[in-house]
């Protein structure tokens, strides 16, 4: 009878190493899309726009809140970055899913305006406690990475749509606001770009800077023009929208709000830059923020109602409901604007009312998330149901 070998061991290179991160944490990470940058977006807007409120000043301890929620955004920011990067390294068939997803690929302007949110709020008011010097690196960083990434979505989401959209298999009915996402994110580089320009050498630097940020409110400004009338046309032709996308309606109030933010910031930077006269700049400012901001205040209550329907009908917790407070921000930050270019005390009224809003939308989506990923719900995968995207389906109630 033969006799088995002896086992062999291994040389030490050749066995298997366990790897550092255990295997329930990276089997929860599948399911991590990029809609996840929502709440980095949502929390850096809530300490930008509380700091730039008029007549907050005087108002204890605000800033240093607002400070500190910028800090929260940043290390939001950073962990997200992580769990994405381990996301491709050990998902890479999922990651490239949704990279070529129609239904997914719009978020990646979530990745953008994450960046830009989050460096813009690091010279608003993270400088007072990381120093100038420090700030502005940061903020460079911050927002050449998600300029580009917004520029580069801003043309690959809309292909990606055009040659494999859903459609054109399944009719307008499964248009969804959240295609304005990739278009939209120029627009807030366009804003926030502003802030870096004091801060280049006078001359070509400030100019071309200055420059760059008007082509990018010009492109994104057109391309919602276009995207506006298919969303509508869809709502007035299907119907409301799935439950659990009805809060994707806010995001319509996204590049309202946030041009208004950026022509207030060009005529604040524009004289000294190009020599315009500040009377003629700001003019323009409050005639082209004036009628955006009022029709902004129509689409909000318009959103607003379809909301309360689909609250009525059960609409449960999802991660859409982050939808609630970017789009709100930057309404505040087009008020306050506004307010500054007219010295009119009802734009200060109502940058505070909507403040008020914005901190309750965050307060509210920011504790529902954080019950969802203690109890495992949002990172579980996707429940499906027809005409709703995958990464925004985890629910709970």
């Amino acid at each position: 009878m033969a006799t088995a070998a002896p086992a062999v061991p291994l040389p030490r290179r050749l066995l298997p190493h366990p790897h550092p991160l255990p295997r329930p944490f990276l089997g929860g990470l599948r399911h991590l899309g990029p809609n996840w940058y929502a709440p980095v977006m949502g929390t850096a807007i809530v300490g930008t726009a509380g700091a730039g409120l008029t007549g907050t000043d005087g108002i204890p301890g605000l800033r240093t809140a607002c400070t500190a929620v910028w800090a929260l955004s940043l290390a939001l920011l950073l962990t997200l970055l992580g769990a994405r990067a381990l996301h491709w390294v050990h998902h890479r068939d999922q990651a490239r899913a949704q990279l070529l997803d129609p239904a997914t690929a719009p978020f990646y302007g979530c990745l953008a305006m994450a960046l830009t949110a989050v460096g813009g709020g690091t010279l608003t008011v993270g400088r007072d406690w990381i120093g100038v010097p420090a700030a502005l690196a940061l903020d460079a960083v911050l927002f050449t990475a998600g300029t580009v990434v917004s520029l580069v979505a801003a043309v690959a989401v809309p292909y990606l749509l055009v040659v494999r959209g859903p459609g054109r298999r399944s009719g307008p009915g499964q248009v969804s606001p959240v295609w304005l996402l990739p278009v939209v994110a120029p627009m807030v580089s366009a804003a926030l770009g502003p802030l870096l320009v004091p801060h280049l050498p006078p001359g070509q630097w400030q100019r071309t800077l200055l420059f760059a940020c008007v082509g990018m409110f010009t492109l994104s400004l057109l391309a919602t023009l276009v995207m506006l009338p298919v969303v509508f046309a869809r709502l007035v032709t299907a119907g409301p929208l799935p439950l659990v996308l009805t809060p994707t309606l806010f995001l319509v109030l996204g590049p309202l709000g946030q041009s208004t933010t950026a022509a207030g910031n060009f005529a604040d930077l524009a004289p000294g830059v190009v020599h315009i006269p500040h009377t003629a700049a700001s003019a323009v400012a409050v005639a082209y923020g004036v009628p955006v901001m009022g029709f902004a205040l129509l689409w909000l209550a318009f959103a607003g109602a379809l909301v309360l329907r689909a609250r009525r009908r059960g609409m449960g917790f999802a991660m859409t409901w982050w939808a609630f407070t970017f789009p709100v921000g930057t309404c505040v930050t087009g008020a306050t604007s506004l307010a500054r270019h007219t010295g009119l005390v009802a734009f200060d009224a109502l940058a505070v009312a909507l403040y008020v809003l914005l901190v309750a939308a965050w307060a509210g989506a920011a504790s529902r998330t954080v019950r969802g990923l203690v109890s495992g719900e949002l990172l579980a995968g996707p429940r499906s149901a027809p005409g709703v995207p995958p990464p925004t389906t985890a629910r709970t109630r």
